[in-house]
């Protein structure tokens, strides 16, 4: 980290212990981001509750290049497993943001569509033609929605390709 770790509490005094807790897994989060400019740790107890006693608080602020990431989890009553889950969590959103910054963003493929070719209503079955000429299988079971009686022959559909006994096959349909 270029600055200097800031530990800071609200009505409460933290142990030895727990300050070095939390410098551990501070200087840890760089082994999952380098280029950390800046951490600042809050640690408080916002009030006190009269069947679960004292509840912690844990904030933590990261200043990376372009941003900053802030973690603020739920009250816990032990201050270790508060301290715990909330570097667990800035571990995550570093992770990510990491990939984001490298562009390992996950691309959501887009299901195939295709036209009805061939339907034959009074058997319960009929092919789809997709975009390059492929003849794919469905069943009426596969439609989603039981639409089959509304798919008439040239409708555009999506749907999820298998492999079938007999070939391609599609395993859901539904219509566009």
């Amino acid at each position: 980290m270029k600055l200097p770790l800031q530990i800071t509490t609200r009505k409460l005094s933290l142990s030895e212990t727990a300050i070095s807790t939390i410098k551990l897994k501070a200087e840890k989060l760089e082994t999952f981001y380098r280029q950390i400019m800046g951490c600042r740790v809050m640690v408080e107890t916002p009030h006190r509750h009269k069947n679960h006693g004292t509840l912690y608080n844990v904030r933590i602020d990261l200043t990376v290049p372009g941003g900053e990431l802030i973690v603020k989890r739920e009250p816990h009553e032990d201050v270790y497993v508060a301290i715990r889950d909330a570097f667990d969590a800035a571990r995550r959103q570093l992770q990510n943001y990491s990939r984001r910054r490298r562009g390992d963003v996950k691309v959501h493929v887009k299901p195939p569509m295709a036209k009805i070719s061939k339907l034959f209503a009074d058997e319960g079955f009929g092919f789809l033609e997709t975009d390059d000429g492929r003849e794919i299988y469905f069943h009426s079971n596969s439609v989603i929605d039981s639409d089959f009686e509304q798919l008439n022959i040239g409708s555009a559909v999506r749907f999820a390709e298998k492999q079938g006994v007999n070939g391609p096959q599609a395993s859901t349909v539904a219509l566009l």
